[in-house]
């Protein structure tokens, strides 16, 4: 079986796959490839908030009607959205400063299309992890799926544990950037958890949940548990672990490469 490892500098981040062939040519693996990092340019432009001429930024400027901007945008917001109602309000694209920034959706969003245009080509099992949100298909060896580690906030070069994964996985933490999570209601920086881990079928959702979960604080795990398909695990100040129901169950770290 073949195995192609790429990794793509895009909407500020890098975007890292692994892709099993299966019985594939590596053509097509690439080709299916080069089509998926294409795809995530193509959103790059779309909504990146720091290019003037984005219709994203038109439409944060309010110089673009959301009914006239292109479709994608229009999904996107509406996703944003349901998000917001999901998360009770703690995540709310709405509240950023500067306009509507659904950039806390907007990257697992991308990273779950190009997952599934390597899907659209044949491809039987894929990981992809947009800066630390991962989005999986298939297994990554027969009967054994996704493993994937997730950081220890208190010192971020290490994997705390690891679950199996079969969907997506997103984890919002004070240890990248701290400050850049806003309390919506008050506006200042969470600070109620060092980081917030949701699993689901959908990285958007599930993107856009674990950054509502750490302005949340512990309140939060009901707010995600109460999504269908979707449980969640934080990490307190105290360095106090909670999961909520149907939250995967962790296997030893040492042998997971990867961090969410």
């Amino acid at each position: 079986m073949i195995v192609v490892r790429h990794a793509e500098a895009v909407m500020g981040t890098v975007v890292s796959f692994v892709v099993h062939g299966g019985e594939l040519p590596e053509t097509t693996l690439r080709a299916a490839l080069g089509r998926a990092c294409d795809g995530l340019h193509e959103d790059d432009a779309m909504f990146s908030t720091w290019r003037a001429d984005s219709p994203m930024s038109r439409v944060r400027r309010d110089e673009l009607a959301v009914r006239d901007a292109p479709p994608e945008i229009v999904e996107v917001l509406v996703a944003c959205a349901s998000a917001r109602d999901l998360s009770g309000g703690w995540f709310d694209p709405w509240a950023m400063p500067g306009g509507v920034d659904p950039t806390g959706l907007v990257k697992g969003w991308a990273a779950q299309r190009a997952a599934a245009e390597l899907a659209r080509w044949g491809v039987p099992a894929a990981l992809v992890n947009a800066g630390g949100d991962i989005v999986t298909f298939g297994e990554r060896a027969p009967g054994h799926p996704w493993q994937v580690g997730i950081r220890d906030p208190r010192r971020a070069h290490r994997i705390d544990a690891a679950v199996p994964v079969d969907g997506a996985i997103a984890t919002s933490g004070v240890y990248e950037r701290p400050g850049e999570v806003l309390d919506p209601f008050t506006g200042r920086p969470a600070r109620r958890l060092r980081a917030a881990t949701v699993v689901g079928p959908e990285l958007g959702l599930a993107d856009a949940l674990a950054t509502g979960l750490l302005a949340a604080g512990p309140d939060g795990l009901a707010q995600v548990a109460a999504v269908p398909g979707y449980s969640a695990r934080i990490v307190g100040p105290g360095g106090v672990v909670r999961v909520s129901p149907g939250f995967p169950a962790t296997v030893p770290a040492p042998a997971v490469a990867r961090a969410a």
